[in-house]
């Protein structure tokens, strides 16, 4: 089972810094590159997101690219990666369980990534998410994290190997 990491920044350059952080502490994490994002919302209320998409393989890259996009589409609204939002993203959910993503999960994310704040992101696995956070402490922020299933998981997988992108 998979568990989904968000930590919640006062400020915009936060999250990019910690995101920093975690890619040097790859090896001791067991965390891929691809398995960590950073979003900031500038004063506007614009969303800039960063993904590191030099995993093993293109494929691999490729659906850790759709996994963000669809997240943060869903979290936030927003088109990411070049994936559609609308018809094609609520059938991309469909697929996956009622409890794919924690509603409370998504709410507590939407309520801390205010205009001129960010967020790290990460996937984690093969640890257990209190090594990512411990490592992570010199920051603050506010921990917000939810479990992903296998099957869930598995499902989203599947959803995005079929999807086509679509230019932006």
């Amino acid at each position: 089972m998979a568990t989904l990491v968000a930590i919640a920044y006062p400020d915009q350059g936060t999250a990019e810094e910690a995101r920093g952080v975690v890619q040097s502490l790859e090896a001791d994490l067991v965390i891929q590159a691809d398995q960590v994002a950073a979003i900031s919302r500038d004063p506007d209320g614009k969303y800039h997101v960063t993904t590191t998409h030099g995993g093993a393989t293109a494929g691999a890259g490729a659906w850790w690219g759709g996994f963000w996009g669809l997240l943060f589409g869903l979290l936030f609204f927003i088109p990411f990666a070049g994936l559609a939002i609308g018809a094609g993203f609520g059938a991309l959910f469909g697929h996956l369980g009622k409890n794919a993503i924690d509603k409370h999960f998504q709410e507590q994310v939407r309520d801390q990534v205010k205009p001129g704040t960010s967020a790290l992101f990460l996937v984690i696995e093969k640890v257990t998410p209190d090594k990512a956070i411990a490592a992570l402490s010199q920051y603050g922020g506010t921990v917000m994290r939810t479990s992903l299933s296998e099957e869930d998981t598995a499902k989203l997988q599947e959803a995005l190997s079929n999807q086509q992108p679509v230019s932006a």
